[in-house]
């Protein structure tokens, strides 16, 4: 016998039950909708009613962010502040340690010291950018994490030549020793002007000109650098020429020796009569008077020299002080909060 396949009824669907699996596909989707762009809404509902103040946007716009740039500054909704309490309230960790900026975890915020000196003009623009570098790190897959993280280590121990940076990163090592590389990333990117192809690469995903912001660095570091160098040159030649006036100082003291000597010798030839020999001293003796003279002179004019420029130098070093005053955010004591 052959084998023979049963015969099935086949029963039509109601049509009302397509409705409910619809919705239920629909609903499904959009919960993985909403998974996958969670983010995006989180973002969108924070940001929500949020008009940037113009000096923020301002920043932005110097620092040539680019727009999912200025996203994450703006999500950050930064603050200037110009009082270094009300500044340290919200940046409290390293008192003892100047800090322009903060930014706090999971987009919580990014306040900046606001500098009043004119001749820093700059500096806030770098620590926008700086503390909108963490932000852009902290939104980095584990994968480009790992690959920023391994250009940057590269970088440091075997291209990194400004001494300076070097400093702060080792600054970073002591006091943000789990954070060295999100520091490294936000360091490297707004201080050194040249880095290579593929962490400029990383940069240009975030800045339309990253070179704007290290021109402002370089500005305001210019203006301590300079002086720096003014004072220490200063230093150099007032040492040069305290060298001289002591040379002067002890020259003059063998002359007056001498002219004491010679002075005491033609007293006891007039003394004695001894006309011809008192004749034949006097001439001598004027011209140690001369050469004392003007030795004189030169002394003075030499210790003229140096009381001019210790007033320079201190003039220098007084516009030196009022510029790292306007930058330091110091405290003694821990603010309240």
């Amino acid at each position: 016998m052959p084998r023979r396949l049963s015969k099935y009824n086949l029963t039509t669907p109601e049509k009302g039950n397509i409705i409910p699996i619809l919705v239920l596909i629909f609903f499904l989707i959009g919960i993985g909708l909403i998974g996958l762009n969670f983010q995006s809404i989180q973002d969108w509902i924070r940001l929500r009613g949020y008009q940037p103040p113009n000096s923020v946007s301002q920043l932005a716009d110097q620092d040539t962010m680019n727009a999912y740039t200025k996203h994450l500054f703006y999500l950050n909704k930064p603050q200037l502040l110009n009082s270094v309490e009300s500044f340290r309230q919200n940046c409290p960790d390293s008192i003892d340690v100047i800090v322009l900026g903060c930014y706090h975890p999971d987009q919580n915020g990014i306040y900046l010291y606001n500098v009043q000196d004119s001749a820093l003009s700059g500096v806030t623009q770098v620590t926008a950018a700086h503390e909108v570098l963490h932000s852009i790190y902290a939104r980095l897959s584990a994968k480009e994490r790992a690959a920023l993280n391994s250009q940057l280590q590269a970088y440091y121990k075997n291209g990194l030549q400004d001494e300076r940076v070097k400093e702060e990163v080792k600054l970073y090592q002591q006091t943000e020793p789990s954070d060295v590389l999100d520091e490294m990333s936000c360091t490297f990117g707004t201080e050194i002007a040249e880095l290579p192809a593929p962490l400029e690469a990383y940069y240009k995903r975030y800045f339309n000109n990253r070179g704007a912001v290290v021109a402002y660095e370089q500005n305001y570091r210019t203006e301590f650098s300079t002086r720096q160098t003014a004072i220490k040159n200063d230093d150099q030649q007032l040492a040069d020429i305290k060298k001289s006036i002591d040379a002067e100082q002890s020259n003059l003291t063998d002359e007056l020796a001498q002219l004491n000597s010679d002075k005491n010798r033609l007293n006891s030839l007039a003394a004695n009569n001894q006309v011809s020999d008192y004749n034949a001293l006097v001439p001598v003796y004027n011209s140690e008077v001369n050469s004392y003279n003007q030795s004189i002179v030169k002394s003075r004019g030499l210790i003229d020299k140096y009381n001019q420029l210790v007033v320079i130098r201190n003039q220098i070093a007084g516009q030196l002080t009022t510029l790292a005053k306007a930058i330091d955010t110091r405290l003694t004591t821990q603010p309240t909060r």
